[in-house]
């Protein structure tokens, strides 16, 4: 069984350590809010050790090697009679999405997406929703009206 060929852009992986530190922000302020309160109440101070090792772990996970795993896993690609999805990091999830299911192709961009150019491709069927992250804001579009002219082609045949 082959892969699907083509890959999500390489900004894709900036954008996920971007969102992996604004998450860890938060992780880290709870941190301070727990040491503080070690602190206050006199508890053993070997707490805030294990705390801090936490916040850290977690920062190395969903910064550096969370991202750069799924990056290294999403693939995707787009054929006449269907798209094919690849993700997940320890459990990998391929999925086929037939074009006369597709309904509709939407593009989606956030400010952090916007800042590296890249967008969003959510594919929707009568039954999900399906999203192709992190792709080159020019391809994305290009690739939203090829799915749609395809799904058109294949709905004109059934």
């Amino acid at each position: 069984m082959t892969e699907p060929k083509n890959r999500i852009s390489p900004n894709g992986l900036k954008v996920w350590r971007i969102h992996g530190l604004l998450t860890s922000l938060v992780v880290w302020l709870l941190a301070a809010g727990a040491g503080v309160l070690i602190y206050i109440k006199e508890w053993p101070s070997w707490w805030i050790a294990i705390i801090v090792f936490a916040a850290v772990s977690e920062l190395i996970i969903f910064v550096f090697w969370m991202p750069r795993l799924r990056w290294k896993r999403w693939r995707y690609e787009v054929r006449e009679q269907e798209i094919e999805l690849q993700q997940g990091v320890f459990i990998t999830r391929r999925t086929l999405i037939p074009m006369v299911r597709v309904q509709h192709v939407d593009t989606e961009q956030g400010p952090i997406l916007r800042k590296y150019s890249l967008a969003i491709i959510k594919i929707s069927t009568a039954a999900t929703i399906h999203e192709i992250p992190a792709i080159d804001l020019a391809e994305a579009e290009e690739m939203r009206q090829k799915i749609s002219m395809l799904a058109r082609v294949a709905e004109e045949d059934v």
